[in-house]
Order: structure tokens, then sequence, then C-alpha cells
């Protein structure tokens, strides 16, 4: 292959392997739909249209399908000449299709040329996933049929097969039955057919001898107001078979004479291919940016849920920073251990003299560690670690609140093995170790600052422990979130622990420290709550697929499209000149040309009127088929 059709095959694989990746997790409306066409895609293109456009000439396959009971595997070992299939009367009668060709045609269907996925064996077997070869000199050469499933099969396998057989199919050779032709199934295949402009032949089957005119009549009309006008119709009166099962010659004769002469001519064969792979094709250019258009569903979806989950944890690392400089923790415990660590009755007495001998007092209260600190620091934590759990735990409510009212999210909520409207069972010591690492930066804060000063000595007697608490009471600053008679206490209690800061630092050393100090509190809380929230993207990213694969797949089908219609140009321009041959990939193909019928009697009763193909006096084709 060379030139445009090289270019289209790169085109179609590239579309092939973007369409693999797709994902659609979600149940939204219409994600069932494009999941199965998602699949459906590239299974077309691994089954048929990339081995087609790289084997153009390789022999026409005509798929035989249908519903039970049709008489599809003895129409098929009718054509044969000799039993291949085994009809039946229990269902279901064929699980493994057969395929049937000539002798020198075998290379084509021995290797994965063609419905790559199906094993090949070649005897009988109910394996569902293989292919069973049969060669068969009476075929003609350049034709092979396979005998499918029933399209309606009550064993799911099985129809599965059918549809992926039938979609592998250069030539759909529908059989229906007299009793059954207007079933919604068969006429959804059929349907599926026009719709990507494959080329069909419909075989009418078991017509009681009295209905040859009235059934195809009507079965035609049908098949006009689908968009199946120009396929053509055989009807098979409804007789007796032989001791082999095979069906009298006269009764298939236009149907293998039909076959025939496609088998024998290779522009009216390539005509069937190229009609059916550029409506393969054309389908897969108008279904893909509905794939893609899903995914972006999908990913909409996801990026809300993540945004309603990011929201509620941003909440909690909001209120806990707001709840950490407004004095709501300077309340309770840390409250009564800051009063038993600098004897607050003692410091209220000294903020009424002269701040010189207030320093005095401080230092000599602090020389050496002073008692309490421990205590304090305790009482810090659980008052840090209390407000940490509450948040996360309304944090995780909100959340799981906000997925709850969204069917994705109620999806990914099932999902998961853990209980998301709570925190993590092991949140309470996550949290603790952060407060301890915080406290023990800020003392690392502190003792590097104080020992860099010229009120070193002072520092000293104070102690790191002694000054870091002192800052961790400063970082709690303001008294906005306390009322009552706690203002007032709280009010002093920020105004001594400034004090002692400044009497160690000095004012702006005090304030660039409180800055800092709060600021590594704040982005140690924000890592905690991120990871909390962590377990909700967690659900978010499993679902999410990669993120690029709608845009692959609309670049994909634009690529197609270009090289499609670089195809039908160099095709016009081709033709003003020369004579293509069948073998490359035109820009227009001709329709499948019906045969021409009329009735003629039937020899078993003169009730009975069969189908018959007019042919021009060509000769017998080759093959022995007639």
């Amino acid at each position: 292959m060379a030139g445009p059709e090289q270019g289209l095959e790169t085109a179609l694989v590239a579309l092939r392997d973007a369409l693999t990746v797709v994902r659609l997790p979600l149940e939204l409306p219409g994600s069932a739909e494009q999941r199965i066409s998602a699949a459906d895609l590239v299974k077309q293109l691994d089954d048929y249209v990339l081995p087609r456009l790289a084997t153009i000439d390789a022999p026409l396959l005509a798929v035989v399908g249908g519903s039970t009971g049709a008489g599809k595997s003895t129409l098929v070992n009718s054509l044969v000449g000799r039993r291949v299939s085994a009809p039946g009367v229990i269902r279901p009668t064929t699980r493994a299709p057969v395929l049937v060709h000539h002798a020198a045609d075998a290379h084509w269907f021995t290797g994965s040329r063609v419905l790559p996925g199906l094993a090949r064996s070649t005897g009988a077997t109910t394996d569902t996933r293989s292919l069973q070869l049969v060669a068969d000199d009476g075929i003609p050469p350049g034709l092979a049929i396979l005998d499918a499933p029933d399209i309606d099969s009550v064993v799911a396998d099985n129809r599965k097969l059918a549809a992926q057989l039938l979609a592998a199919a250069d030539l759909w050779l529908f059989v229906t039955s007299a009793a059954r032709y207007a079933d919604a199934v068969p006429w959804d295949f059929l349907l599926s057919a026009a719709d990507r402009s494959a080329a069909v032949a419909v075989v009418l089957d078991r017509i009681p001898p009295r209905a040859m005119t009235e059934v195809p009549a009507h079965l035609g009309r049908l098949m006009g107001d689908r968009g199946l006008g120009g396929s053509p119709l055989f009807a098979v009166p409804e007789t007796d078979v032989d001791t082999e099962g095979l069906l009298p010659v006269a009764a298939i004769q236009p149907i293998r004479a039909w076959l025939a002469r496609l088998a024998a001519d290779q522009a009216s064969r390539a005509a069937v291919v190229h009609q059916t792979l550029d409506g393969a094709i054309a389908a897969i250019v108008r279904r893909g940016p509905d794939v893609a258009v899903a995914v972006d569903e999908q990913r909409a979806t996801l990026d809300r849920l993540r945004a309603d989950a990011d929201q509620s944890y941003a909440e909690a690392v909001r209120t806990v920073a707001v709840q950490t400089e407004d004095g709501t923790l300077l309340r309770g415990e840390v409250l009564a251990r800051w009063q038993e660590f600098v004897g607050t009755g003692e410091f209220f007495r000294a903020l009424e003299q002269r701040i010189g001998r207030l320093r005095d007092r401080i230092t000599s209260m602090f020389r050496g560690e002073p008692p309490g600190t421990g205590d304090l620091k305790v009482a810090v934590s659980s008052g840090l670690e209390a407000l940490l759990r509450n948040e996360a735990d309304a944090a995780a409510e909100r959340a799981e609140a906000s997925w709850l009212a969204n069917s994705a999210g109620r999806q990914l909520l099932d999902r998961s093995a853990q209980d998301l409207g709570r925190a993590a069972p092991d949140f309470g010591d996550q949290a603790a170790r952060a407060i301890r690492d915080w406290q023990g930066a800020v003392l690392d804060l502190v003792a590097d600052t104080g020992m860099a000063k010229r009120s070193r000595a002072r520092f000293m007697a104070l102690g790191v422990n002694g000054v870091g608490v002192a800052l961790m009471i400063v970082v709690f600053a303001q008294t906005g979130g306390i009322t009552g008679a706690e203002v007032g206490i709280a009010g002093g209690t920020t105004v001594v622990a400034q004090r002692v800061l400044e009497a160690v630092f000095g004012d702006q050393a005090v304030r660039r420290l409180a800055t800092i100090a709060k600021e590594e509190l704040d982005s140690r809380v924000s890592a905690l709550m991120s990871s909390e929230l962590l377990r909700y993207h967690r659900l978010l990213d499993e679902a999410a697929g990669d993120p690029e694969v709608a845009d692959r797949v609309r670049a994909a089908v634009a690529a197609v499209q270009r090289e499609l219609s670089g195809s039908a140009t160099a095709s016009t321009e081709s033709t003003t000149s020369s004579t293509r041959g069948p073998t490359a990939l035109p820009g227009s193909r001709p329709a499948l040309e019906p045969p021409t019928l009329r009735q003629v009697p039937y020899e078993v009763s003169d009730d009975v009127v069969d189908a018959e193909l007019v042919e021009e006096p060509d000769g017998p084709p080759p093959g022995g088929w007639r």
C-alpha cells in the first residue's frame, strides 16, 4: 500500500488507538450507548476496516446471518453442495462460525488478516471464540462464505459473535423467513447495515407456496422504505431437503449464480468491497465525535465532583486558619495552663508598672527552664488536635453530601471501601504528628533567632521551650473568637506573651516570628487536609482515565476526514487521465447492482413460484456454479 491509502491507514490506526483507551465508567445519560459504540468501532477497525484496507484484493467475504430457524446453515450447505455446517431443530444450532473458501484462497484466512480475535480450527467446534475453516473447490475462487450464529440466539455469546461477524463482512447475505421477516431484531441489523451503506442481499426463506407473490413483494416494500431498496432480494420457497439436508438446486440457483458473478468479475467484487468499506469508514468518522462528546461529559462531571470536594476541604483549611488566629484556642485548657505557666495575677499587677520593671520580673521568673512548659505544650496540642478533628469530619460530611446529591457521585461513593463521610481512621495520629512537627519547627525558629540576638543571655535564661510556647500564644493573638469574661483574660494573656517575646527579640522580630510560625501552621494544616481530600481524589482519578483521549479521538477523526478528502480529490484527477485499477481506494463507488428477478414456476408444485436470476448470455461462471 502506498500514497493516499497508506495515509488513510495510518490515520485509522491512530483513531483505533485513541478509541481503545476510551473509558466511560460513569452511568450518565447516553454513556452506555457510547461505551458500546466505542468498543464496536474498535472491533470494526480491527476485524474489517484495517485488514480489508491493507488487502483490498482479498476474496469477497459473504457472511450469512439471520434469525433463529431461518435456515442459514441449510442455505450455506446447499450453496456449497455438501454439508459443511450443522443445521438442526435444537437451538442454538450454529455456535462456532464456519468459513468456507476455495483451497487456493486458504492463505487469506489462515492468518490473522480478518477476525484476528478468533482462533482458527479445521474441525467442528462449539467454541464461540474460534473460526472453523473449510476448504472446498466447489466455492469459486475470490469468494468465501461464513455461516454465523443466530442474531437472536438465546446464548448471549452467540448474539455478540453474530454481530461481530456481520460487521466484518464485505457482503451481508441476510436470511430471514416468511414467518419472521417483520421481527424487530432482524430489522435492527438491516437498518444498521443501511446506516453505514454496507452491501446487503436479503434471502427470504421458507415461503409457503401460496405466499410466494405476496410476501416477497411486501418485504421489498419494507426494504425500500428503510433505505434498502437497492439491495437484492431472493425468494426461496418452502420445500423438502434431500437426504444430505440440501435444498433443491433450482431453489438456490439465483443466489448461487449471483455470488458466482461477483466472484468471477474483479470489478464487481471490488465494487462490493468498496461500498462496504467506504460505508464502514464513513460510519466510524460519523460516530467517533459522539464518543468524544461522551468522554467530555464524563470529564466535566468528574471535574464538578472534584470541585465540590475541593471546596469542602478548602473551607476546613480556611476555618482552621481563622480559629488559630482569632483567639478561639485561648480558652479552656490552653488558657488555664498559660495562667499556671506565667502566674497570671503577678503579670497583671506587673503590667500596671513600668515596662522595664516588667521585663526584669519576667527574666527572673523564667531563669532556667520554667515549670509548666510541658503542660502548656500538651494543652496547645490537644486544642489544635480537637479543632483539626472537628474540621476534618465536617469537611468529609460536606464532601459526601455534595456527592450524594449527584448520581455520578453516588456511583463513586458506592465503589469506595472506606467511609468517606468521616475523617480517616488514622487522622488523629496524623494530626498529632503534624502538631508536634509544627511545635518543633517553632522551637527551632526561636532557637535560631534567639541565639543570634544580642539578648542571648536573656533568651537562654527564659529557655527555648519558654520562648516557644510564648510565640505559640502570640500566634493565637487576636480575641475575636471568644466572648464574655474570657476576652479580658485572653487579651491580657496575649499582651503578656507579646511582652515576653519583645523582651528577647524586639517588636519587629516578634511580628516576623509570629507571621512565620502562623504560615508554618497553615501550611501543615493544608497538607493534612489535602491527605484527607486525597481519598476523594483517588476515586476521581480511578474513573478519569486519560485526560487527553477526547482530543485525540477528535484529532484522529479529523485526520481520517482529511485523508478521505485527499483520496477523493486524487481519484477525481486520476479518472480524468487514466482508468483506475480495483486495488486502489477511489473516492466514490458504484452501488451494488441487484439482479433482475422474475417469477418462474417451481418444479415441485404448480403453486410455488421462485425468484430466478435473468443473466446476460456471457456463458456460465467458473467454478461449476450456475
